[in-house]
């Protein structure tokens, strides 16, 4: 008997009998949940794997905190999660000043500029996380799984865990950080950059409110970023070659350092929290995809901070890969088919590309000690700042828009 070629291709794109379910994904932070939950929600069958349990911190507010960006809101609106964070914690912001040797000359980044109430909001991630777990079925995640072993064949893949069971899929999303178990296991190769500094984050109270703006200054060594918190204070995230030093002082020595490296922007630094310190890098997957196995989020890509895009790249990623996958089902094509998985990796891998070039282009302008280099570098913020098309187009393509 024969079949017409709209009858075969929906007996190959059907799921397998012997897998048990569509997709896994591995690694449940804001990336890999936020894709777990978006491609549930596309009608898949979805396993999401995380090897550590979330944990509630000691502290009221968490001290790694995200700039999201409308592109990203959009995605986390679609995904029906969004009106509880807000309603939780987020601290929209409406201007950023960017600077290196006074405030008075600072670049200034207005949501008025491109017509839009905001050009982001600051969010912990904690909340984001929490947020994404609460809205996930049952049965979806598992908690406490490691993964051992990672295969792939013409019509599945098999994940080994720590315990011995065998889980087997049509695609495998890694989201399992930067230094990707299942990265390594599929042998993919990432070209990695170590930066000559070391991120130091706290959230302080300062003498003036913050006004919902963000600031940004350039220092000889390395920036310093306030951004703004719901409840007044500010999270800084203050990248330097001194961070061993900035980490020795008392909180009083370092309220006082503070209140020098940004020029008391926002007048006297009254208190900090506790500091945490990570250490700062580059790091690019040779490749994000292989047949039925896909990265995503920090396991294919880390920027340094210093434009607070990283968290947006990664929830890009999420976007990009349903809108591949989605297509693919309606299409019934494979989800797990090199072919299909190729048009998530061109979407994605020529933005990434741009950040990390930009990012690690000015991680080193600012390194630069040549004579007359700084005051080049004032003209050139000066040149932004005075041509507003160029101003608007630079805020259009941070905020995703």
């Amino acid at each position: 008997m024969s079949m017409s070629s709209a009858q075969a291709r929906t007996i190959r794109a059907s799921p397998r009998a012997d897998v048990d379910c569509d997709v896994v994904v591995v690694g449940a932070g804001c990336v890999g949940a936020a894709a777990a939950l978006g491609l549930h929600r596309a009608g898949l069958r979805v396993r999401l794997l995380e090897r550590a349990p979330f944990t509630e911190s000691d502290d009221d507010y968490d001290l790694r905190v995200y700039a999201i960006a409308p592109r990203s809101v959009r995605l986390l609106q679609r995904l029906g999660v969004w009106a509880a964070i807000a309603a939780e914690r987020v601290s929209p912001y409406t201007h950023m000043q960017v600077w290196e040797t006074a405030p008075s000359e600072a670049l200034h980044f207005d949501a008025s500029d491109i017509r839009a109430d905001v050009l982001g909001y600051i969010v912990e991630g904690r909340v984001i996380q929490r947020h994404l777990w609460r809205a996930l079925p049952a049965g979806v995640l598992r908690e406490g799984a490691a993964v051992v072993d990672c295969t792939t064949d013409e019509s599945s893949a098999v994940l080994t865990l720590d315990g011995g069971a065998r889980l087997r899929t049509r695609l495998i999303v890694a989201a399992d950080g930067p230094s990707s178990p299942l990265r390594k296991l599929q042998g993919i190769e990432a070209w990695s950059q170590t930066y000559a500094q070391t991120a130091i984050v706290c959230h302080v109270r300062t003498q003036r409110p913050h006004r919902g703006f963000a600031y940004q200054r350039f220092l000889d060594t390395g920036p310093l970023a306030l951004l703004p918190l719901a409840d007044g204070r500010c999270s800084i995230v203050w990248s330097s070659t001194e961070a061993p030093d900035l980490m020795a002082l008392d909180d009083v020595a370092f309220c006082a350092a503070l209140e020098t490296a940004s020029q008391q922007v926002l007048g006297a630094v009254e208190a900090c929290t506790r500091r945490l310190t990570f250490p700062l890098a580059a790091q690019h997957a040779r490749t994000y995809v292989q047949p039925r196995f896909v990265l995503a989020g920090d396991a294919a890509h880390v920027v340094h901070p210093l434009a607070g895009q990283g968290m947006n790249l990664g929830l890009g990623d999420v976007d990009d890969l349903l809108r591949v996958v989605e297509d693919a089902q309606r299409l019934r094509q494979d989800i797990g088919s090199l072919r299909v998985l190729q048009r998530y990796q061109r979407a994605r891998r020529a933005e990434v590309t741009e950040m990390i070039a930009v990012t690690d282009g000015l991680y080193r302008a600012y390194r630069v000690r040549i004579p007359g280099w700084v005051s080049l570098r004032q003209r050139g913020l000066g040149l932004v700042n005075a041509l507003t098309p160029l101003r608007q187009a630079l805020v259009r393509r941070a905020c995703g828009l």
